[in-house]
Order: structure tokens, then C-alpha cells, then sequence
């Protein structure tokens, strides 16, 4: 069996094509059989809370529930997307939430399991707006809010990340490869797993003069994008839409 990871999908109903790619592959043989499924952030384009009432939030919890349900565990991470995204939700939806920089064993191998946004320690912009945001007294005040006011500033939020993103040189919001050495030197282990960047690859370097590899997940913007790890290594691919 294989052990499977996905991130960044950004569902939202303005693209019903891939939420709906997103329940028929959790619905598959690959999923349904597999070890474990970790989701690592960003799977949403915006979260405004565990309470939102809307359509969406429910069809993801049905989905990812019946994997649970069939006996896969299915871990979660918040990302840069969706880090109101708390216990209550993960409850319903069967997701165990999982710290940034958690290390799994997976299969076999002990490895670093991140979003990936704290690599990204050159955008310095970014890294303050990050630090707010994860402040527990700013997320308090922000979930008071009513809901309708919470969807109007997730969309001015989601407007001023193309405005940043447009205008930021892609080398700046790329991770830094000496925080990533760092990062991994002190998780004690020669294997990341990382999303947020889009940038997916496998990239391998050396240590501290051991062998490394840092992979990096896809995003699901215009198709789907999964990492499968089994005895026989990695495979990272993308998944058509129908």
C-alpha cells in the first residue's frame, strides 16, 4: 500500500471542475486503500471558519469523512489558505490536525511534513503578514466577526495576495534553500514534504553529507496533483479532470 499526500487544491465554487475531481479521486481504489492521506494546507482558496454555512466546507467534511470512514487515516495541515480551520471542523470531517513541521514515519522513513510557507524566509512582506495572522488573539477577534463580514474580508484578503504575488519576483517567494538545510538539520531527518510553492518537483542535494531529497507537492488550480509513496520510492503526478 502506498502512503498519499496532496496540498494547495484551493477549492472554491468559482471552480466546481476541480472540487469535483477532488471527491471522485477521494472516492477511488487508490485512496480507499491506501495507508494514509495527508493534506497539507491550502485546501481551500479562503476559510473563514468553522462555522461557515456554506455549501462547500460540507461537501469537502462528506467527502473526506468517508475516507475515514473506510478506514484511511486522513491528516491535515493548515495553510496560508485555511489556518482559521480548527477542531470543530476537523472533527466532522474525520481529519486529525497535524502541527506545522510534524515528523512522520512514512513508510519506513522518518520524514518532515510542512506547508511551507515558513521556508519562504526572503519574502520578508509575506513572513509579517504571516505572523498576525497565526496570532491567537487576531484569529479570536477576526471568528467574532459575522459571517458575511468574515466572506468580505477573505475576498479583499484573497485581492491583496495577487496584488503581492503579482508584483514579488517569483525567486523571492520561492523557499530558501539554507532554511530549508536548517529546517531539516533540526527536525533530525533527510526527507521534507512541502506544499505552497506550486513548484512541484523532487529536488535532491546533500546533508551535512548525507543524501536529501525535498519533494514538493502541486497545486490543483487547472488539474489535480498527488504525491504516492510506497516501497518501490516516490511517484509525483497529476490527475486530469474528466
Amino acid at each position: 500500500m502506498a502512503t498519499l499526500f496532496i496540498s494547495d487544491l484551493h477549492l472554491d465554487p468559482g471552480r466546481p471542475q476541480i472540487t469535483a475531481l477532488f471527491e471522485s479521486w477521494l472516492a477511488s481504489d487508490e485512496v480507499r486503500h491506501a495507508d494514509a492521506l495527508y493534506i497539507l494546507g491550502d485546501l481551500v482558496e479562503a476559510w473563514i471558519g468553522d462555522d461557515d454555512d456554506a455549501e462547500l466546507p460540507q461537501r469537502i467534511a462528506a467527502a473526506t469523512r468517508a475516507v475515514r470512514d473506510a478506514g484511511v487515516p486522513v491528516y491535515f495541515m493548515v495553510g496560508n489558505r485555511d489556518f482559521l480551520l480548527g477542531q470543530a471542523y476537523a472533527g466532522r470531517a474525520g481529519m486529525t490536525l497535524l502541527e506545522d513541521s510534524t515528523v512522520h514515519d512514512v513508510q519506513g522513513r522518518p520524514t518532515l511534513l510542512m506547508h511551507g510557507d515558513v521556508l519562504c524566509t526572503d519574502d520578508v512582506a509575506y513572513q509579517a503578514v504571516r505572523r498576525q495572522v497565526r496570532n491567537a488573539e487576531w484569529q479570536a477577534q477576526i471568528l467574532a466577526m459575522p459571517l458575511e463580514a468574515r466572506r468580505v474580508l477573505a475576498a479583499k484578503a484573497r485581492e491583496d495576495s495577487k496584488a503581492h504575488t503579482g508584483s514579488t519576483m517569483e525567486s523571492i517567494m520561492d523557499v530558501n534553500a539554507d532554511a530549508v538545510a536548517e529546517t531539516m538539520r533540526k527536525a533530525g531527518v533527510t526527507r521534507l514534504i512541502h506544499g505552497h510553492t506550486h513548484r512541484p518537483a523532487v529536488h535532491t542535494f546533500e546533508l551535512d553529507g548525507q543524501p536529501a531529497k525535498r519533494i514538493v507537492l502541486g497545486d490543483w488550480y487547472e488539474h489535480g496533483s498527488v504525491l504516492r509513496v510506497d516501497g518501490d520510492g516516490v511517484e509525483l503526478r497529476g490527475l486530469a479532470t474528466g
